[in-house]
């Protein structure tokens, strides 16, 4: 695994445009796929795609091809996690990619909640507020069905955590289970506000977090 063959990541500061014709990766196959669209289509062709990720892999959900997004795909890419890289627009993400990184654009965002793989870390960092919020619920309501979400990760300030934890308490989500999201995420003593920095921080604490088992599904 690796990112591409020359090292370089295509398209990746205003976001790639769909890959040529025969780029090795998955994230070429769904661009030229229905099935990248959103559609009923993704939810059939996404297992098969997950079929290929290397089962020693740790599984990771990322929400957000921004600047902090296309950083941590980066280094994830290069680390011993099966990535799952979704966000809600079109030609965000780089046109090269490592076979290990599934890119899927999904309208609603929070739609690709459901085909996540069990025992996904999940990180949510899309371009507004709304959208992790959205996000962030349905995560929460999949942990409580399913128990299989070892850490749920939401970018931004204590200030946001404040209020996001409001509007989820009034969606009726308990404290016990409020307290499952870590925010804001890293490791803590990095700092810094640079992409990379941050990304490097995120990193460090899903590898420590790495030996986490998911619970027991209802």
């Amino acid at each position: 695994g690796g990112p591409a063959a020359d090292g370089s990541w295509a398209g990746r500061a205003g976001g790639g445009r769909a890959p040529a014709r025969g780029t090795p990766s998955l994230l070429a196959a769904a661009a030229r796929s229905p099935a990248s669209h959103g559609t009923e289509e993704r939810a059939a062709s996404l297992p098969a795609l997950r079929l290929r990720l290397d089962a020693q892999r740790m599984p990771v959900a990322l929400f957000g091809g921004g600047h902090v997004g296309h950083a941590l795909a980066e280094l994830l890419a290069r680390l011993p996690v099966a990535l799952h890289w979704i966000d809600s627009r079109e030609g965000i993400f780089p046109a090269a990619l490592p076979a290990h990184v599934v890119c899927e654009h999904s309208e609603p965002v929070q739609g690709a909640v459901a085909s996540l793989a069990p025992g996904s870390r999940v990180l949510i960092m899309s371009f507004s507020h709304a959208e992790d919020l959205d996000v962030l619920a349905l995560c929460l309501t999949r942990q409580r069905q399913r128990g299989d979400m070892p850490y749920i990760g939401l970018i931004g300030s204590k200030t946001k955590w404040a209020t996001f934890r409001h509007r989820l308490e009034a969606r009726g989500f308990s404290a016990e289970e409020l307290a499952h999201v870590t925010c804001p995420i890293g490791v803590p003593g990095i700092e810094g506000k640079e992409p990379e920095v941050i990304a490097v921080a995120v990193a460090a604490q899903l590898l420590q977090a790495r030996q986490s088992k998911p619970s027991s599904a209802a």
